[in-house]
């Protein structure tokens, strides 16, 4: 890796901690109190090891392998993360040449998965739960072929990859000498069916392919897709197919052969095009035909689309609707696709945006209702699908009118809380920030921005050069008489910067440039008619003048005034008057003192802005570019994770715990009775559920369960199992954890679960579970305390904004800020160390990080000291004791986790991490989020065997640990962000000229990689002047009821106005609650019944009317689903339909619906208003 010395010391400091805390584990391990006696998570320090940790846990015999220096040497030969490397370590494992294995099937088995881990960057466990097994099936002519089965599990890999899987099994087939499948036309048929019948009935797939795609797929394909059946539907037809086992739906299957093979077939071709026949792959020449059928398919669905507007000009850009295509209740719609008002675009990167986050003023958040906090998910028009905000304040705010008509700027999140009580209409959002890395990275062609500081800064700097041959500043400030140190303060600082109108006026006139985009309007968003309805009313006004223009008095007139509202012209309200103040009135009238009727009316198809500039003796460019579409998607989340019934550990508590899983229950009755572990001890010759005998301490013997012998080692039967259901005496092993722990003192509420999942249904140590609950803590399912949080990009900080002393960061590395000099003051903006993370501290909410993990580490300590016998390890006694200390970090779906080191607390809810750690995890921040744990909680306490023998249970535990980031082993979306400190000229031209991200040159990750540069010296273009401004929760969360959340909807719908709320009414309607009452309704009639004593479920009411359960004493029993499930979105369906005026079509939809509900209920029941009365 290359790095500087300082990054060197940085990692090496990461890396023996972490050594040091798995030695400290490893010491207590031994102790022999959890299922395994070593710590169970690898250490990996790059790739390679994650890919032999990861396989590993299928195949052992890899771990002491020379595997890890092949995939090195391997690397040197054809470079990092290339395909090839993938095929050639699978090619060599199925010829059992790094190992030896029990069958040629399992070899070639595990090459293809090592092979798979490879492309996943050893993060994703897709490789073991998507690609499931491989089997050997035999042709029409007795040859043998492949048949690669997936299940669910393989989405997570991503298509891509997912598709280079199937190659890499092509490639092990064909270099071990299989033949190549053989379908059947009804087995080609089956294919398209089956793949489409998924998509109607089960999930909404990334990519639909066409008929004639699949079947060229299937037919050209050289080994077969299964899968094991995962939906309980069967496929429509082709079925009981004699070489396809089962007739239900195969989730797995329809994955590759929709999102994967079709859609990335294009990605697969452009790299074996290039070394295909090298590698023996000419099998897979048909892609470049497929591509061929690709295109031809979606010209004809586009001359379809075409048919009869052949004479229509394409517009460049068309309005997406996707995002609000699915919009749900209390979510609220921002701006409709392109709409007006809406979010005007912004290119740039803030501290905390870039990888999918974007940015938008801290004081928009809050005048929109506070429904967007920081890190809140947002659905948007492009150039992604998804995003989530955080606060600006160098940007544009939003523009509002007040209840007494008023126009105003909205600059400060003060401002913003102080009118937001008094707003009438959302005239502007305001801008929203995108980096051009997000474009490149959607390959979305540059569209153009409105106009904004850093262009204009940029344009004058051109200017001068052009005008005076060099940059002369002196002549510059002496043209257009303006002080040489303001010029320089404008040119330093251009976003913080604003010159008054006079100056802004000069400077565009003697430098003939565009005026300043303080003073510039939103000419493009009015028509030529509203354009001359302005001018006649202009003519009516009382310009004030002092030294210059003061301000402009024009009669109250509702039409024209309107006009002012659209071009965002901040104006006062008189009772019989509008003023236009001197910010605005010197340049609002220059802009139309020398507008021309005739020009006007000559105009010939002209916009407004044309016909200004013709007119105006000073340029005017464009203020709204285009307007990017908006919807609220997930809230915000920070919170501690809580397995269902919040138990406190991983100790089965059965039936005798009660409904709420509680040991006072069980301590109750005397007795649990539950599957659990056999272990025997020689020296006190009794049988217990520990490893290590809770009387003597010794270790004990494991023993298995046999029907006929009872507990044995080992015998002539078959069907050993490795526990047993049966009664223990539970206050013997609650009495012994307390006199370890020593006490006789315990909380109030000690939860466990009801039974164990795992396959020996190993247990947690009865111990842990009481200590937890002693610090008001949670368990995961593999034994961790885990902490979930939305993903936040950050690659700067303030030591204000993260709550940490400039003595604690010295300690920590940090010398110097971005300017090179010394940290002396808590507002100097400093770069992020990359492992280093910031832990949401939102104090609104119930489980604030820092209080969380203050615990954890007591909780630690007290563990080790009291179970462990080992020596405390924390130590911590406040939250500033926290910093420094390491944590692991890792995303749902994914089996490697990341050491990373606590730097500081913000106050919003996101996990705060550098762009090159989100990636690291294999996420973006588009609304994805991750879990963080103590590190010496996952090497203490982490065990696979407490894991679930269920597919799909390695995702989300750390199989494998990497210590150091290693950036060109992390996933490539980040390879895309840029990191420069502004962007050209040259962009902001290319942008007005439509052109394709990659025909511009701005330095990107990619072109750090392989320098010391790769970890360090990123650039940013728009700083703020503390990341924890804005709203810190949002009200979505903090409404208790739909009701509100929906109330509240409405009302944001109705105030913007890049929203059309009548449709917004119709989507809510039918797109949410239309479906759900439907959906309910039809529940309702299939429902279980459930005994409130006991939680005993039926499919039928016994026919006494009360609970058969033997252990419950004639429990009462209640629906599942209750009626008011069912009714609780009619009346405010109806309502909504009547305020809003939807179509006819929804409003007998409804009715409809209310006529079914009461075919069921009765008329006569009591009738649930709900927002009735709010929208009556």
């Amino acid at each position: 890796m290359e790095f500087s010395e300082e990054m060197g010391k940085y990692f090496e400091n990461i890396r023996k901690k972490t050594e040091d805390c798995h030695a400290i584990a490893a010491k207590a391990r031994q102790k022999n109190l959890d299922p395994d006696d070593e710590v169970e998570i690898s250490l990996a320090k790059n790739m390679a090891e994650r890919v032999v940790g990861l396989i590993s846990s299928v195949a052992p015999q890899i771990k002491d392998s020379n595997l890890v220096p092949r995939i090195q040497e391997l690397e040197k030969e054809y470079g990092v993360l290339d395909w090839r490397v993938a095929f050639k370590i699978a090619e060599e494992i199925a010829k059992q040449e790094i190992c030896k294995f029990d069958s040629e099937r399992e070899a070639m088995e595990i090459g293809i998965k090592a092979g798979f881990a490879y492309v996943t960057v050893g993060v994703v466990s897709a490789c073991l739960e998507g690609f499931t097994r491989l089997e050997i099936k035999e042709r029409r002519d007795k040859k043998k072929y492949f048949c690669m089965n997936f299940s669910g599990p393989i989405r997570n890999a991503g298509g891509t990859a997912a598709a280079v899987s199937v190659l890499i099994g092509d490639y092990v087939r064909k270099k071990m000498g299989y033949a190549e499948y053989d379908p059947n036309e009804d087995e080609i048929n089956r294919y398209f069916s089956e793949v489409e019948h998924y998509n109607d009935r089960c999930v909404r797939i990334q990519y639909m392919p066409s008929k004639e795609e699949v079947d060229f797929v299937a037919k050209h394909m050289p080994l077969e897709i299964g899968g094991d059946p995962t939906e309980k539907i069967e496929v429509p037809n082709y079925k009981n197919l004699p070489r396809v086992p089962t007739n239900l739906i195969r989730s797995g299957m329809c994955l590759i052969m929709s999102s994967c093979i079709p859609l990335k077939g294009p990605k697969l071709w452009s790299q074996l095009s290039k070394w295909g026949k090298e590698f023996d792959m000419e099998q897979w020449n048909f892609l470049e035909k497929f591509i061929k059928v690709q295109k031809d398919v979606r010209a004809k669905l586009e001359t379809r689309k075409k048919d009869g507007n052949k004479n229509e000009e394409k517009p460049k850009l068309l309005p997406d609707h996707a995002y609000i295509s699915d919009l749900v209740g209390g979510r609220p719609v921002l701006a409709h696709p392109l709409a007006k008002g809406g979010f005007r675009l912004r290119y740039g990167r803030s501290r905390t945006s870039g990888d999918s986050a974007q940015c938008i003023h801290p004081a928009t958040m809050h005048v929109l209702n506070d429904f967007i906090a920081v890190g809140t998910h947002m659905k948007v028009e492009r150039p992604s699908k998804g995003a989530i905000y955080t606060p600006c304040d160098a940007i544009e705010g939003p523009i509002i009118k007040l209840e007494n008509g008023n126009v105003m700027r909205i600059d400060s999140a003060k401002e913003a809380k102080q009118y937001k009580k008094e707003i009438k209409e959302i005239l502007f959002l305001g801008d929203i920030l995108i980096c051009y890395g997000d474009f490149f990275d959607r390959a979305h062609k540059l569209v153009p921005p409105g106009y904004c500081e850093e262009w204009w800064i940029l344009e004058l700097e051109k200017a001068i050069v052009d005008t005076f041959g060099s940059f002369d500043m002196d002549k510059a400030a002496e043209l257009c008489n303006i002080k040489k140190e303001f010029l320089l303060q404008l040119l330093e600082k251009p976003l913080y910067t604003k010159p008054s109108p006079g100056q802004a006026l000069s400077i565009s006139y003697n430098l003939n440039i565009p005026l300043h985009p303080r003073y510039t309007y939103h000419w493009e968003d009015i028509s030529l008619e509203q354009l001359d309805l302005l001018q006649e009313w202009l003519k009516k006004a009382d310009v004030k003048i002092g030294e210059d223009i003061e301000k402009i008095v024009v009669p109250k007139v509702a039409q024209p005034k309107r006009v002012l509202e659209l071009l965002g012209v901040p104006h006062i309200v008189a009772t019989e008057f509008i003023v236009i103040e001197k910010e605005d009135a010197l340049p609002f009238f220059t802009q139309m003192a020398d507008f021309d009727f005739e020009k006007l009316k000559a105009s010939q198809g002209k916009t407004p802005l044309e016909i200004l500039n013709d007119c105006a003796k000073i340029k005017i460019r464009d203020k709204s570019g285009i307007y990017i579409g908006t919807r609220m998607g997930r809230p915000e989340k920070g919170k501690m994770r809580k397995l269902k019934g919040s138990p406190h550990g991983l100790f089965p508590i059965g039936e005798e715990g009660g409904r709420m899983r509680s040991f006072h229950t069980a301590l109750e009755s005397g007795k649990v009775t539950s599957s659990f572990p056999i272990f025997r001890c020689e020296s006190c010759n009794k049988i217990t559920i520990y490893p290590s005998c809770e009387d003597c301490g010794k270790i004990t013997k494991k023993l298995q369960f046999c029907k006929v012998c009872g507990y044995v080692e080992k015998c002539q039967h078959e069907h050993l199992m490795p526990y047993n259901n049966r009664e223990i005496e539970i206050k013997h092993y609650f009495d012994n954890a307390l006199k370890i722990l020593g006490t006789t003192l315990f909380p109030d509420t000690i939860k466990g679960i009801k039974g164990t999942v795992n396959e020996e249904h190993r247990l947690e140590h009865l111990a842990k579970a009481i200590l937890r609950a002693k610090y008001d803590l949670y368990v995961n399912k593999d034994g961790t305390i885990r902490y979930d949080a939305t993903e936040i990009p950050i690659t700067h900080f303030k030591p204000k904004e993260i709550s940490v002393t400039i003595k604690k960061l010295k300690e920590l590395g940090y010398e110097k800020d971005i300017n090179n000099k010394p940290i002396e003051r808590d507002d100097q903006v400093i770069e992020l160390k990359p492992q280093d993370i910031v832990l949401p501290c939102c104090p609104e909410i119930e489980y604030p990080a820092d209080e969380v993990f203050l615990k954890v580490t007591k909780f630690i300590d007290e563990l080790l000291v009291k179970l462990y016998k080992q020596p405390a390890y924390y130590n911590c006694k406040t939250r500033d004791d926290l910093v420094g200390k390491l944590m692991i970090g890792l995303a749902p779906h994914t089996s490697a986790g990341m050491v990373v080191r606590i730097l500081g607390f913000s106050k919003n809810q996101g996990l705060m991490a550098h762009p090159l750690i989100h990636s690291a995890m294999r996420r973006d921040c588009d609304g994805d989020e991750a879990g963080i744990f103590m590190l010496m909680d996952g090497l203490l306490n982490f065990s696979r065997k407490y894991l679930p023998g269920t597919r799909g249970s390695t995702m989300d535990a750390p199989l494998v640990l990497t210590s150091v980031l290693t950036a060109s082993e992390v996933d490539d979306m980040v390879f895309k962000m840029d990191t420069v400190w502004k962007y050209p000229l040259e962009f902001y031209n290319a942008c007005l000229e439509w052109k394709n991200p990659w025909d511009v040159k701005i330095q990107k990750v990619l072109e750090r990689l392989g320098t010391p540069a790769q970890y360090e010296g990123y650039g940013f273009t728009h700083d703020t002047d503390d990341f924890n401004t804005g709203v810190l929760i949002s009200s979505y969360k903090t409404l208790p009821a739909m009701q509100e959340k929906l109330l509240v909807q409405m009302d944001i719908a109705e105030k913007i106005r890049a929203v059309d709320e009548a449709d917004v009414a119709a989507l809510v309607i039918n797109k949410h609650f239309v479906k759900d009452t439907k959906g309910n309704l039809r529940k309702f009639s299939q429902q279980l019944f459930r005994c409130v004593a006991c939680n005993s479920k039926y499919r039928r009411p016994p026919l006494i009317g009360k609970c058969i359960n033997p252990k419950c004493k004639n429990g009462r029993l209640i629906f599942t689903i209750s009626e008011g499930s069912v009714v609780k979105y009619l009346e405010p369906s109806l309502s909504i339909a009547e305020r809003y005026n939807v179509s006819p079509y929804i409003k007998q939809t409804l009715e409809l619906t209310k006529v079914r509900i009461e075919s069921v209920f009765g008329k006569d029941k009591e009738k649930q208003e709900g927002l009735g009365k709010w929208f009556s």
